[in-house]
């Protein structure tokens, strides 16, 4: 798999992103229009307070994925992701899951701790995702994590270097 790098989004990659999100569903032309209105702040989202930002996932010079979101008050919460998508062909590798761990650090960094989500009751495959890491059903359209420093907290630890079978031989050969 080539190396994904993850970073926060630029104006120039509003195309990338409105291609990324063509993919599923709307024309690039709607996507390009909604998300610079959402990252020029001139589209609010019901409750969104000001601070929002998008991060992008890339393949060498390709925008494979992307996550959106911003503080709010809606539900209770204090943020909320907007957007998470991945290309396609480039899903069930851990994309995903960089994203939303940097998303959760930015909400952490801003003090935000419980995070909202909108997600449709038959869009079985997201509802799993965001489950397996750790949102709850909030109502039928919502879900919730009480703790995102859960999520960012894998983010900053550190890799493991030592295959876990040869720590564990370690740790009974130092006994």
């Amino acid at each position: 798999m080539p190396l994904i790098r993850y970073r926060q989004a630029r104006r120039s990659d509003i195309p990338a992103i409105a291609r990324v999100r063509a993919a599923e569903w709307g024309s690039e032309e709607y996507w390009i229009s909604r998300i610079t209105a959402y990252l020029n702040r001139t589209s609010h989202p019901q409750h969104a307070l000001a601070p929002r930002v998008a991060y992008i996932a890339a393949s060498g010079h390709q925008v494979v994925g992307l996550v959106a979101g911003h503080l709010t008050t809606r539900h209770g919460c204090r943020g909320e992701l907007e957007w998470i998508d991945v290309h396609a062909e480039h899903r069930r590798k851990g994309i995903a899951e960089g994203l939303l761990r940097k998303l959760a650090a930015w909400f952490v960094a801003h003090q935000a701790h419980k995070i909202c989500v909108d997600v449709q009751p038959t869009n079985a495959a997201a509802r799993a995702f965001y489950a397996k890491h750790g949102a709850i059903e909030l109502n039928p359209h919502w879900m919730v994590w009480n703790r995102m420093g859960d999520v960012a907290g894998a983010q900053l630890r550190e890799p493991r270097t030592v295959p876990a079978a040869m720590a564990k031989r370690r740790r009974r050969v130092k006994r």
